[in-house]
């Protein structure tokens, strides 16, 4: 639930961007041309990310409710789901202080 809120939010962030204030990938009225191409860049390939490990969750909490992981005894599955999770969620924290807090 939290990572399709964390991408709604992305969305709408990016429209308020790019019709309120004008900033496009390939330029921004308010400073440097760059900073359009790599801020949606970088979250863009993040909320990517972020987009398919909610599907990936989702696919494999709908298993372990089913018992499918405990039948077979191996939980290998939602050990690297949670790997992936963590991964890019500390991913956000460069991403983060990038542009938001520098």
């Amino acid at each position: 639930a939290f990572g399709a809120t964390f991408v709604s939010m992305q969305a709408f962030e990016w429209t308020k961007l790019i019709v309120e204030e004008g900033i496009r990938p390939w330029g921004n009225p308010l400073g440097a041309a760059q900073f359009g191409s790599a801020f949606f860049m970088i979250t863009g390939f993040h909320g990517l990310h972020v987009s398919a490990g909610v599907i990936y969750l989702t696919v494999v909490a709908l298993r372990v409710w089913r018992g499918d992981y405990e039948r077979s005894g191996n939980y290998e599955v939602v050990e690297i789901a949670g790997l992936y999770w963590h991964f890019v969620d500390l991913v956000w924290v460069f991403i983060f202080a990038f542009f938001y807090l520098w």
